[in-house]
């Protein structure tokens, strides 16, 4: 296969070039009405196992923060399924990541994360390699024969950051980064993602395929029957989306009542809705009485003036953000398992990852934190936790504990597909991109 030719990211790159007009472009017709996809998708082992040959050896994803590899010597093991990805920083300050295995006999050289790595050893015959993969020990070398040491260097996998993240691909082949990410690091540069450091990142394992954890943060159409306390303080209506090809995204404005409530609802009540929901964002953790809204100026102004002014006293500083920037909530999704989420304040990214079963997952989010220009890095907290402790805030939770009902669902005999409608056309959008990776039609 020849990067130029046959690979789907290259195809659909070629494909969505040009297509930036702020419309859902490419696989996704916006009037193509209700779209049918097969149930099995969600719950069959033989295609989980295609998944796993076709896609997460190929595509792009989000393992870890520059926080957790900031300093030479830092590394950090990113697993997804079977495979496992070593990231390193050299003494160089150079990024690198290899498949993790000896060239010996396969033994893993290094998990979790940590500091001060000199050099690769294997713990089960002492092979070494430098960080930059080179092999450079080999004990009982006389009993290899001609083995030479510049034959078997670590096996590469591609690494390079984007803000705050790094990601990796196992496919040398794939198109970069830059390409894979199309449309999105423009749209969002007004945001100075690297200003933002990794506070924690938590993973838990959820009763789910890791697709219906994903889909679950690809739409907003779920809002007005799952959020009825968000529903108070979001225009879910007037939520523009966009579609790249690999890539999507939508924006959600706060701070005012969704126009489904058709007579509109007071100051009060969005401001006891805002603050129900993401009060931490002003500082606030109980509804009471609303500030005082000058003339001239709305509810959300107000909390955006709240949300300032919190900052401030983290040591951030948002001055340079109007009400919208701090207001509308910009949700990217990173086909296939990530979606970013960004304001002015706050940057939180969750992924869906493959469980040992296809009614399985690890569902993680990043926690991030604007800091001021230049500010250090530090090793962010990470935890692993049961699902029962997984506590995602508020509105997350709630996405949360619906994910086992609906694996069960998709279980039963007689449920063959599942239907989505345009404006569950970022949950399209995956499955379109899915039927490329995997070489399936729409049926399949």
């Amino acid at each position: 296969m020849t990067a130029t030719q046959d690979h789907p990211a290259i195809a659909d790159a070629r494909l969505h070039q040009g297509e930036d007009d702020g419309t859902a472009t490419g696989p996704v017709d916006p009037g193509a009405g209700l779209v049918r996809i097969p149930a099995h998708r969600y719950t069959s082992a033989e295609f989980a196992e295609l998944e796993l040959r076709r896609l997460w050896p190929r595509t792009w994803q989000l393992a870890c923060c520059v926080d957790h590899v900031a300093e030479p010597g830092d590394w950090f093991e990113y697993r997804v399924g079977p495979f496992s990805v070593l990231i390193v920083r050299d003494g160089d300050g150079t990024l690198r990541a290899f498949q993790n295995a000896c060239r010996h006999r396969g033994n893993s050289l290094c998990s979790g994360s940590g500091s001060g790595l000199a050099e690769l050893k294997c713990g089960y015959h002492g092979w070494t390699w430098d960080l930059a993969g080179q092999l450079r020990r080999v004990p009982g070398r006389k009993g290899f024969g001609s083995l030479k040491l510049s034959e078997f260097p670590l096996l590469s996998a591609q690494v390079d950051t984007w803000g705050p993240f790094v990601f990796v691909n196992l496919d040398l082949e794939a198109p970069g980064l830059d390409v894979y990410l199309e449309g999105v690091p423009a749209d969002v540069s007004w945001a100075r993602l690297e200003e933002f450091r990794c506070t924690a990142s938590v993973v838990g394992e959820v009763a789910a395929n890791w697709k219906t954890v994903a889909d679950g943060f690809s739409e907003t159409y779920h809002i007005q029957t799952l959020h009825p306390e968000l529903l108070r303080n979001i225009d879910d209506v007037n939520a523009p989306q966009r579609l790249w090809g690999h890539t999507g995204k939508s924006e959600q404005l706060y701070g005012l009542a969704s126009p489904r409530f058709a007579d509109g609802l007071s100051d009060a009540e969005v401001w006891d809705s805002f603050v129900v929901t993401q009060g931490g964002r002003m500082g606030v953790s109980e509804p009471g009485s609303v500030p005082e809204v000058p003339d001239g100026s709305t509810v959300a102004d107000v909390i955006a003036a709240r949300i300032r002014a919190h900052a401030a006293t983290q040591g951030s500083d948002l001055s340079g953000f109007d009400t919208d920037r701090i207001m509308r909530l910009h949700q990217y999704n990173l086909f296939p398992n990530c979606s970013v989420l960004v304001t002015a304040d706050t940057l939180s990214a969750l992924v869906a990852r493959p469980g040992a079963a296809p009614g399985t997952a690890e569902m993680g989010i990043f926690a991030f934190r604007r800091a001021s220009a230049g500010a250090p890095f530090a090793k962010p907290v990470d935890l692993r936790v049961a699902f029962e402790d997984l506590d995602l805030g508020y509105v997350l939770n709630q996405d949360a504990a619906v994910l086992a009902g609906i694996q069960r669902g998709l279980n039963q005999p007689g449920l063959t597909e599942i239907v989505l409608s345009q404006e569950e056309k970022r949950v399209i959008n995956t499955h379109r991109n899915l039927e490329r990776y995997l070489g399936i039609g729409p049926a399949d």
